[in-house]
C-alpha cells in the first residue's frame, strides 16, 4: 500500500498532541481553544461552521 508522506506526518503530530493530554478527548479540546484564543489575540480569523440545514417540519392541518 502507497503512504502518503504528508498523511503520517499529520498521523503522527495529532498522536504526539493526543499523547501530551494521556488521550483525553476534554483536555485535547480545551487546549485546541486555548490555542484558538491565543492566536485570535495575535489577529488571526477563523471561519465560522457552516449551518447545519434542518429537515422540514410539516404541521398537521
Amino acid at each position: 500500500m502507497w503512504k502518503d508522506p504528508i498523511i503520517e506526518e499529520v498521523r503522527r503530530v495529532r498522536d504526539e498532541h493526543a499523547r501530551r493530554f494521556n488521550y483525553d478527548l476534554d483536555a485535547i479540546c480545551a487546549d485546541i481553544q486555548r490555542h484558538q484564543v491565543e492566536l485570535k489575540k495575535q489577529g488571526w480569523k477563523f471561519a465560522k461552521p457552516p449551518r447545519q440545514k434542518r429537515p422540514a417540519v410539516k404541521l398537521a392541518a
